[in-house]
Formats: structure tokens, sequence, C-alpha cells
């Protein structure tokens, strides 16, 4: 119904009509080839009046505007052209000189104001459309892993994480993904939405990525790196476009199953002054099921790999198994046993949907873009999992964000709203516990344990644990049954965690940003000021954090400020400086400098090398800061000042319900080496701090007829107070010690350091070849914090190759992406295992079909079929094919 209406609302606009009194019309070329560029964009200066190229490379333009004025011509990867049209009936033929480099492409996040990749003064990768278009990858998010120096695991066939330069985990925390201008990330959960509820294929700009530290400029949390994705503009990218992609995963333990993916983009340009586009994506497929089955046993930092099934270890606790983390010493000859868990399959259903709409507003009030005022909404409905220190059933979750935003060519004001509603997502480890007792309380089922085993049940083998779990078990719900999924339908619809499963959430989230450049008023160097404002109001219902009586409320601010200068002749020498303040309400606040150079050498300014030393922080996270959250194997308590006199229920091994002081975990508890004899010392959480130093070189080197552009970086860390997650004994009314995880900070010195190179070139009259590697390491001393538990999780060598030609023969093209990485140690509060090494190969064809208006697309995702796993406990990927065919875009 949605559809349908945006069609026929789109169809009425479109039937809009203007007295056209001047026609242009001509053809768009390639200077060198001669060849016809499709899809150019043809604009009057200064004016939202335009179109576009055929894919012929022709245009008509119809215009009430009266000569003279100017045209603009611009097409991805080409300089810009401007035509004087003098008469009301003009034919124009327009020659386009292709840039000599992707070095060549405008950047706008570097250093906030436009700049040429090959002059930004950090390191910084893009993505475009043209980029998109040739992707072998599935999706262009899938895409970003081609990138120099990029990272993404993935959780769940729509859940993707980005990640740059180490400590990847599925929330990353330290990585910040801004979408318009929008953080878009969870405000409870704290992971990048990634995107599952972010843009639509067909409304994507650019995707800008600056890896490293970027807080002098874009504040806490952009710590690692942060991404932007910009969308099109309805001024200047105006039609309907659509696109539909179908095709089929296969995985050995999930089979072959079908996917589609359903996009559509509608934009109009109403006057000069005001335009209205709108988007939306359906994608319905199936997961990734995760079937590892692998034994796990509680170490001195959290759950690790063990010997040993449900056969051989009585304590037995699989890695995709939920419920037999509930264990019992039973003293004696029994020993310690586990009850009986289920399969993550059988509690979650791995049907998955992404449903994104997002729409803007956009008036320019003096007709040109000296100043716009856009409103705009992006709304999302999803279904995933998600991987944190449980396993999430991700069910209906629902985020909506809306943006008003005021901008110029010198400024930008905007506030958003980001709003989450959690839907019928629930907790599988407390699915299973609460399924499991929904038949036979823990108390029971243990006692029957135990009596089996001694002899004292008639019928039942004695000093047999096989005959004492079957005994235990004759009443277990078995999967599949009437009787197991009214239980399980029953507990995933109970927000009461001692009973249920099901996981509440209404956070909010509630951002305002200013930035004023002062180009125009300054001129001895380029000033600009900005500042921004965040609230949190989070809302779990006490399912997560600690707000059970009602939302928590916290703040945190910040102002920076830059100066950026040339110097030498022709500006060859750039100095940026930025420096920014940041408080937030629970710790004292945070200065964050950044210096860096940038020298243009060569006749063209093609051969620059830059240098720079900045800083980054990372405000502790909601949940650092408030969660109160029994996950079975240990007790999440945040450090909050105001948090520290909640107490946290839980069952004991008689089921009776207890509770432990949060402040106890901090003031009284005891090292689990110890066994609950040497006290532990606990600090409150407080900002994690990184110094960086980085030095690069980009280029542009001849090779006979060849061109040769080369990119090349290295980067030092050093981290101070850097978060983390620590176990300790705790003491609850039973008296009885509890594993409690407190949120801290290790004094252990932690440094990481990598260099990554990137050469791209053309070879064979016009293939493109690329070649990426990347190093990444970090240094730590285990001795000096035996229960930190420092989570790099990344492979420390990774090789990237790329070939492949958009115009092998008239319409036709390919291209071929293939991946290598060494295997490397996962580390997190779900379980640490190692990721084995592994080669990926993905590869597509694609046909332009003019008549049409359209591109068809036929490729495929680790087409060598080795499955591989992005983190223990998350489904192995298996391969991808598709089909797509993309129209008018």
């Amino acid at each position: 119904m949605i559809k349908k209406i945006l069609l026929i609302a789109f169809i009425a606009l479109n039937s809009v009509a203007m007295v056209a009194q001047t026609t242009v019309t001509g053809i768009v070329t390639d200077v060198k080839t001669g060849e016809t560029l499709p899809g150019a964009n043809i604009k009057i200066e200064n004016k939202a009046v335009g179109t576009t190229t055929d894919f012929n490379g022709n245009f008509v333009l119809e215009t009430g505007e009266k000569p003279p004025f100017t045209l603009e011509i611009s097409v991805l990867g080409y300089k810009m052209e401007k035509v004087q049209i003098t008469k009301e009936k003009q034919k124009i033929t327009v020659k386009l000189t292709e840039n000599e480099t992707s070095l060549d492409e405008i950047v706008l996040s570097a250093s906030r104001t436009p700049e040429r990749i090959m002059e930004s003064p950090v390191t910084i990768e893009r993505l475009d459309a043209r980029a998109i278009k040739n992707t072998s990858a599935p999706s262009f998010y899938d895409g970003l892993e081609n990138l120099k120096g990029v990272d993404v695991n993935t959780n769940s066939l729509t859940f993707k994480s980005v990640n740059t330069r180490g400590f990847a985990t599925f929330a990353n925390t330290r990585f910040m993904q801004l979408v318009d201008g929008m953080d878009n990330s969870s405000p409870a959960l704290n992971f990048a939405i990634g995107n599952l509820l972010g843009m639509s294929e067909l409304d994507v700009n650019t995707v800008e990525l600056l890896p490293g530290a970027a807080s002098a400029l874009y504040g806490a949390n952009a710590f690692n790196g942060i991404m932007f994705m910009t969308s099109k503009s309805p001024f200047d990218d105006q039609g309907i476009s659509v696109g539909l992609k179908g095709g089929v995963t296969s995985q050995n333990a999930g089979g072959n199953n079908e996917f589609t993916d359903f996009n559509i983009r509608m934009a109009y340009a109403f006057s000069d002054k005001f335009a209205a586009k709108a988007t939306l994506s359906v994608l319905n497929g199936t997961d990734w099921f995760a079937t590892d089955y692998r034994n796990t046993t509680v170490g001195l930092r959290g759950a690790v790999l063990a010997p040993g099934d449900r056969n051989t270890d009585n304590n037995f606790n699989g890695v995709n198994i939920y419920g037999d983390v509930a264990a019992v010493d039973l003293g004696g000859a029994i020993g310690r046993v586990s009850r009986t868990g289920y399969e993550e399959r059988d509690l979650m259903d791995y049907d998955v949907e992404s449903v994104k709409f997002g729409g803007s507003l956009n008036y320019r009030p003096f007709g040109d873009d000296r100043l716009e005022i856009i409103w705009n909404s992006k709304l999302g409905t999803g279904t995933t999992q998600y991987l944190g220190g449980q396993k999430y059933s991700i069910q209906n979750f629902f985020l909506q964000q809306h943006k008003l935003e005021v901008k110029g060519n010198n400024f930008f004001v905007r506030g958003y709203v980001t709003s989450e509603n959690a839907g019928d997502s629930f907790n599988t480890l407390f699915a299973a516990l609460n399924v499991n007792r929904a038949w036979s309380s823990d108390q029971n089922w243990f006692g029957e344990y135990a009596a089996a085993y001694l002899g004292a049940v008639p019928g039942v083998d004695a000093s047999s644990h096989a005959s004492a779990r079957a005994f235990a078990d004759r009443n277990r719900l078995i999967p599949g049954t009437p009787a197991f999924e009214n239980a399980l339908n029953k507990v995933i619809s109970d927000p009461d965690l001692l009973t249920g499963a099901l996981f509440r959430d209404e956070t909010k989230l509630y951002h305002s940003d200013a930035n004023y450049n002062f180009k125009d008023q300054i001129e001895f160097a380029e000033i600009q000021v900005g500042g921004s404002y965040r609230r949190y109001s989070l809302n779990s219902f006490g399912s997560i954090f600690t707000d059970a009586d009602g939302p928590i409320d916290y703040d945190e601010y910040g102002v920076y400020t830059q100066a950026q200068k040339s110097f030498l002749e022709e500006d060859r020498l750039k100095v940026t400086a930025s420096l920014r303040y940041d408080k937030a309400q629970n710790f004292d606040g945070n200065f964050s400098p950044r210096v860096s150079l940038a020298y243009a050498a060569g006749e063209n300014k093609n051969q620059n090398f830059r240098a720079s030393f900045q800083t980054g922080f990372r405000n502790p996270t909601t949940q650092d800061q408030y969660i109160g959250l029994d996950v079975g194997n240990a007790i999440l308590v945040g450090s909050a000042p105001d948090n520290l006199d909640n107490r946290i229920e839980y069952l004991d091994a008689s089921g009776n319900t207890q509770s432990l002081l949060i402040r106890d975990a901090y003031e009284n508890s005891f090292t689990i080496e110890s066994g609950g004899t040497v006290a532990a010392e606990v600090d409150l959480v407080q900002p994690e701090k990184v110094t960086a130093f980085e030095a690069g070189y980009r280029g542009l080197v001849n090779l006979g007829e060849s061109k040769v552009t080369i990119d090349l970086s290295a980067y030092y860390n050093q981290y101070e107070d850097f978060i983390a997650n620590r176990n300790v004994l705790t003491r609850g009314t039973d008296n009885a010690f509890k594993v409690t995880q407190v949120y801290t900070n290790t004094d252990a010195n932690i440094n990481s350091y990598g260099a990554t190179i990137g050469v791209n070139t053309k070879i064979l009259k016009g293939f493109n070849l690329g070649f990426n590697y990347t190093y990444a390491k970090f240094e730590f001393d285990q001795a000096s914090d035996p229960s930190f538990e420092a989570g790099f999780n990344t492979p420390e060598h990774k090789v990237k190759l790329q070939f492949g030609k958009p115009d092998l023969f008239k319409n036709f093209g390919f291209n071929v992406n293939a991946r290598y990485q060494t295997e490397f140690l996962w580390e997190s509060t779900f379980v640490d295992a190692m990721i084995g090494e592994r080669v990926v190969l993905d590869a597509q064809i694609n046909y332009a079909v003019p008549s049409l208006k359209s591109i068809f697309k036929i490729g495929g995702a680790n087409l060598t079929g080795q499955e591989y796993l992005s983190a223990p406990g998350v489904g192995a990927i298996g391969s991808q094919y598709y089909i797509s065919w993309t129209i008018n875009n």
C-alpha cells in the first residue's frame, strides 16, 4: 500500500508542467576516447533546474530561464565543465576529461571543508555511486570490505559491523557511523545499526571513511574511525529509480535459501526553491544458521573453548546451545552438572527482514544553495540477530530518526532525535533457561539428577550420568512440539528475566550540532567553530538498565575550533590545527587537540606527504554506566555513581530470588584467581583516551604509459585508561559468591600500530587493477593485568585485490575482488576463540540496456564456497549468488 501511494503521488508530481522558453540539446562524451557518457548531470549554475544524459549520452533541457546563463556538466570521475548558453534553441557538444586518479575526487569529512583526497591531511577512504555500480559484493555496504584497512564483521545477513584499526566488536563503540549527519547507532544496545535500518542503495551519493581518531572534530566515540554516508539531493538527482535484486544464499547448516531486495527512489524539484524525495527498501531472506556446538568453560577472563561434548562432559556448555549455563556442583562422585540446553535453531526464527523508508523536504528560500532548510526522516523495522554478551533474536525492531537542518555555504545547524523500540526481541539465553524451568525448576531437576545417580530411583542405573540425565529430562519439552512452542512463546513475551526473555526498550537520543566557517570574513586562514549537545533517555523498563522505576537521563556536550592555512608558493604546504572540549554529565571534561601537515610536491601537486598528531577519547557507553543484567555466567553491573545503590535480582541454586548490591561489586568484591580470599581493587569507569601519530603519502607515478596511484600510511596509537571489563566475585543476599562483571579501566600500557598501502592502475588498455595490504598489531603485557581482556579482534595481515573493466565491450563490464586474511584471536564477553585464516572471492558481470534505461548485474560472494566465521557464536558465512536489475539510476 505504501509503495502504491508513493508511486501515485510522484506520478502526480511529475505531471506538473512548466512553460519552457529555452531548449538546450546536446551530447556529452569522453574527451580521450570519444565514447558517450550516460548519467552526466546537466544543471543550470546556482539553480535546481537540470537533467541527465541518457544511455547514449544525449540530453534535452527545457527551462523557463532566459539566456544568457551557464550550464554545469559533471559526472563522477570527470572534471566538471561549464558552457555558456546564449540563445533559446542551442545545441552543444561537451567533452569531459577523466580525472587522472581517484585521488582527485573531492571529500568533505577530513577537515569539514571540501578538498581533494590527494590533499587531505589524514587517511581517508571513499566509495561513490560509480564504485557501487562496479562492486562485486551483494550490496554497497558489503562492498566497504574491499576498501583499504577496513574490516566488515558479519553478525547476520542483514547486520554488518564496520571497523578500522583494531578492537572490533559487533557493538563497535569505538567507531562512529553518520548517515546524513545523524548517528546511526542504537542508543540502548550501543551498536551501529549498519545498513539494517540505514540508507537505500539507490540514494547513496558518497561514503567517506576516516580510519583512526577523529575526536578533535567529531567528538566522543570517533575513536577508531568514523564513516559518513551522504544521500543524494532531490534538487540534483531527480526522477524515479528502481532496483530489483534476488538470489540464493547457500550454507551447509541452513541449505539453499532465496532472498529478495527491492528498492525505489523518487525525487522531484517543484521549483528552484522546493524539492522532495522518498525512498523505500524491502529485504527478505534467511539468515546464516549458527551451529557451533563446541564446549566452553569459564576462564579467568570469561568463557573460552574447552574439550568435550554433552556425552563426555557433564558440565557441557555449548557455544550455540543455551540453557546449559544453569549448572550446580552436586558434590561427591557426581561433580558439577549442567542442565540440558536447547540449540539456537530451536529458539530462533532465522527469517530476516529489513524495511526502510526515508524522506526529505528541501526548501531553498533564495532558489540556490546559499541557504537550504531540510526536514529528513528515516524509519526502519527489521528482524535479525545480534551477538553481544548474549545472543539476541531481534524481532520487529523499530528505529526512527527525524532531523531538521538549516545549512548554507559556510554553516549548518541541525537537530535530530533517534527513537527505538525493541519490538518482540528476546534474549536466547533466558528463553532457554526459562523454557527449561517451565517444565522443571532448577532445584527439582538437579534433585532428580542426584537421586537417580545415587541409586534412589528404582529402575534407573546408579552411578550413570547418562541414565541420571535421561531421568531428569524425561518430561523435557521437545522442540517442534506444540507444548514446546507454547512454552517458548509465553517466555519470550514475558519481560521479567526471572521467568521470561523479552527485551523491552524505548530509549531515545536527542542531538544537536552546529558549525560555522569564517572563510568569507577572515582572510589569513580558514577558521571554523562548532559544537554539539546530546541527551540520552534510557528506557529499557529494567530489562537492560537499572531503569525499572523510570527513564534515566544524562547529557553530553562539546565545542571545537579549527584553523587551516596554506603556505609556500602555490599553497603547497597546508597546516591544520583543531581543538575540541567535551564534557559528559558523569565525567570530567576532555580536551582533544589535532595538528596535521600536508605538503603537495610535483608539477601538478600530485605527490602529497602528510603527517598528523591527534587525540581521541571515548566516553563509557550507556551500558558501561547503567547496565544491570544477569546473563547467566555473570551479572553485569554499570559503574555510574548514581547506579551503585541499585540491586540486581537473580535466582540461586534452589530457585529462590536473591539480590546483589552494585556498590559491593566495586567496593567489596574479591578476585576470581584467589577464589574469594583477596580483595579486588576496582575503580569506577572513566573515559578512554588515545594519542595517535600518523604519517603517509599519496601520489601519482608515471610508469611508461601507465599511471599508478599509491596511497600508504603508518600509524602508532598509545592508549590511556583503556576501558575494560573485569570479572570479580561479589556476595549476594544468600552470602554466596556470584561472578560479577564490572566496567573499569586498566592501568596496563596498551599500544597498537600498523600500516596500509594501496596501489591502483590501468593495464592492458583499460583494465583496472588494484591491490592493498593492511598490517595491524597491538602490544599489551597480560601479566600487568591478568584479568583484563583487550579484545583486539583484528587479523595481523590482510591482502585485497581488485580486477575489472567497466567497459570491456559496449555496455558490458565486470569486476572481481579477492580478500585474504590471517587467523586471529577473537575475545568477547560471549566466548573467546581463534578465527581461522580465509580467502574470499567475489565477482560480478553487468550489462546495460540503454533502451530500457537499465543495468543488469549477475554476481556472487564467497564463490569458493569455503565457509568462515566472523566471530565465535555467529553463523558460518556461506556463498551468496544474486541477479539485479536497476532502472534509471
